[in-house]
């Protein structure tokens, strides 16, 4: 499998790219803590990179959940589409997160129990962001999940009118440290 540089594709492509280097095991660890294995049978990814979260909701999912990648850069999109050729329910995107909804049309995903973004909301236009922060408050079923990480608080306030609750917690073992934002809509 050919190996993608994450810095290079930092340096080319710096607005949707969002670090140097790939999210530490750490970062990874808790991003996915909260969620409910046994329960989710729906997941979703954006912007999964060269898959440091995908790996851990594979080792950890029921074989039956399905998850959907979705990736805006050519080059981590084809690492990933060779990654996982052979990995059941599991389906990659070339595209936006805007776009989620017809995505999830496309495969028969009903609704999502959860959303892992590595988005870099603070270097994505503001029109973006809150088109995919809207579709995917929409998406997500009752109590369901949308969990990113940022590496400042300077878009909590953004990201939080977008949903009901926010918790965020401080991951310092990841280069460079990041906070990781947990929301939840309620749909009643």
């Amino acid at each position: 499998m050919k190996k993608v540089s994450f810095l290079i594709q930092f340096l080319v492509n710096p607005k949707t790219v969002g670090a140097l280097l790939p999210s530490s095991s750490f970062l990874g660890e808790k991003i996915i803590e909260n969620i409910d294995f046994k329960e989710a049978e729906y997941i979703v990814e954006y912007g999964p990179g060269t898959g440091v979260f995908t790996e851990k909701l594979i080792e950890k999912r029921d074989p039956m959940t399905k998850i959907l990648l979705v990736e805006n850069n050519e080059k981590f999109y084809t690492l990933l589409k060779e990654k996982y050729r052979e990995t059941n329910n599991l389906f990659i995107v070339y595209g936006s997160a805007e776009n989620i909804e017809r995505y999830m049309r496309e495969y028969g995903i009903p609704y999502v129990d959860y959303v892992i973004s590595g988005l870099p909301f603070s270097s994505l236009p503001t029109s973006v962001s809150s088109e995919i922060l809207s579709n995917t408050a929409k998406i997500l079923k009752e109590d369901g999940q949308f969990i990113t990480f940022q590496y400042t608080k300077i878009k909590k306030v953004f990201i939080e009118q977008f949903f009901t609750k926010l918790e965020m917690k401080r991951e310092y073992r990841n280069f460079p440290p990041a906070y990781i934002f947990s929301c939840t809509t309620s749909k009643k």
